[in-house]
């Protein structure tokens, strides 16, 4: 598989803390949301960016006992974003879920 963010793929993710990780997830997830609906194509790319970072933070061995949120958001996230949104999310909910790790990871420096 051929990794967008390749320095993370290679070791590096796993060096930043948890709250790092999905900090970055939600700025792709920001991303996906901000593009959805004005350009598919920018929209889908970071869609995918944001799975493949799930799937980095979830094969960390340091969040092994963060697992079930981890692929339980990725598993909603699709949901929401590609499917049909049989979670029921919202747009907002995902803003709100994220932007607190954000605030954490920035306050954890």
């Amino acid at each position: 598989m051929a990794y967008q963010h390749s320095a993370q793929s290679e070791g590096a993710w796993n060096d930043r803390s948890f709250l790092f990780q999905m900090a970055n997830i939600g700025s792709e997830i920001f991303r996906a949301l901000k593009w959805q609906g004005k350009d598919k194509g920018i929209a889908e790319r970071a869609f995918f960016r944001s799975l493949e970072l799930f799937d980095l933070t979830a094969g960390d061995h340091k969040n092994r006992a963060r697992l079930k949120e981890i692929l339980r958001s990725r598993e909603a996230w699709a949901d929401f974003f590609y499917f049909d949104n049989d979670y029921n999310t919202t747009r907002e909910q995902w803003e709100k879920y994220f932007l607190e790790f954000n605030y954490a990871a920035n306050n954890n420096k």
